[in-house]
């Protein structure tokens, strides 16, 4: 068990390089001047040959990806001056030459062009919504999906199971910022009245004299729409699933000995059933969170899919490279976590080394 965490680890850091090689590539290729957009068109020579130098904009290509590497490690190497000691926030492990150290550190995802904030800082403001919404579509998709699937397998071949198999298709088969808009415009501008919900809001709403109030309300539309895919995914797993369970010798076994449908439904059919829809439960959510910008977007929800397109929209490429690397560093880590979760729920499954 402990070599193939190891081994996954290690895949992963490859893929996570992989990352970043690309998008170091892309912000080169892109069109734009950082230093103009840090420092504003017009700054005096010397801020923008201080920013230039900062950023390592003058050395070559392969020298630059070396430096953003540098900072993205939490072990790397730097001259230790003031400077660095404030830009990095870093604990010094030990001292290489007269004025260089190798230190440990948060990484480094630089500042952003608009804001000159850090990064990291910008993200982590954000990400917690992401979350949320991706926590929340996943229990609609979950609970709705698995409740569906059972329904349609227990009454195979009928109008009931039709029903629920042309609507999953159909929700597949829609983009999911296009049921965006359709929700969006639909529950929370024509219906509003109806429905009670707001096309746009947060979860958490500052009242000027109530303070911070929790409005569960907003997060219904986005989380909908966002588990509209994984619940459609889900329904087709736990019917071929249940379907497939059903028709195991063990199940007629059981009917012979004259247990109840209830008892045979609960005790041996859904438990053997739920396992591949647990790892489609798991494998989801980091694909929520990566697919949750668009309906961040329309929804106005504050997370980090909202961010990163205003920082598309406005060049900021920190932010959107900051922003591609947690979003990997996500999915390789849930990944892994799949893998062990799917080995220990299912006792058939053994890890190779």
């Amino acid at each position: 068990m402990i070599r193939f965490i190891f081994k996954r680890l290690g895949y992963g850091l490859l893929v996570l390089f992989g990352v970043i090689v690309v998008v170091f590539i892309i912000f080169h290729a892109l069109p734009g001047d950082p230093v103009s957009m840090l420092a504003g068109q017009r700054t005096d020579i010397a801020t923008r040959e201080s920013i230039a130098r900062e950023l390592g904009l003058r050395e070559p290509i392969h020298v630059q990806f070396l430096l953003y590497l540098n900072d993205l490690l939490p072990v790397s190497y730097h001259e230790d001056t003031p400077f660095n000691r404030k830009k990095y926030e870093y604990n010094k492990l030990f001292t290489l030459g007269e004025d260089h150290v190798v230190v440990l550190k948060k990484p480094y995802l630089r500042r952003s062009f608009q804001s000159n904030r850090r990064v990291d800082e910008i993200l982590l403001e954000n990400i917690e919504n992401t979350f949320i919404l991706a926590f929340f579509a996943m229990f609609f998709a979950t609970v709705i999906g698995i409740v569906s699937g059972v329904v349609a397998a227990l009454n195979q071949n009928n109008w009931i199971d039709h029903l629920i198999i042309s609507i999953s298709v159909f929700g597949i088969s829609i983009p999911t910022f296009l049921s965006a808009i359709i929700f969006a415009i639909i529950f929370g501008y024509y219906l509003s009245d109806w429905t009670g919900l707001n096309l746009t809001g947060q979860l958490w709403v500052t009242h000027p004299i109530l303070g911070e109030q929790l409005h569960l309300k907003n997060i219904i539309l986005p989380a909908v729409t966002l588990g509209i895919r994984p619940l459609s995914i889900i329904v087709q797993l736990t019917r071929s699933s249940m379907l497939d369970v059903m028709s195991k010798d063990y199940i007629r076994t059981a009917r012979a000995k004259g247990l109840s449908s209830i008892n045979i439904f609960m005790k041996h059919a859904l438990k053997n059933a739920i396992n591949p829809v647990i790892t489609a439960v798991t494998g989801w959510l980091a694909s929520l969170m990566a697919g949750a910008f668009f309906v961040e977007y329309i929804f106005d929800w504050k997370g980090l899919g909202f961010v990163t397109i205003k920082a598309v929209q406005s060049l900021d490429f920190p932010v959107v490279m900051g922003a591609t690397l947690v979003i990997a560093i996500i999915f390789i880590i849930i990944n892994i976590f799949v893998d062990i979760l799917y080995a220990a729920v299912d006792p058939r499954i053994r890890l190779t080394e």
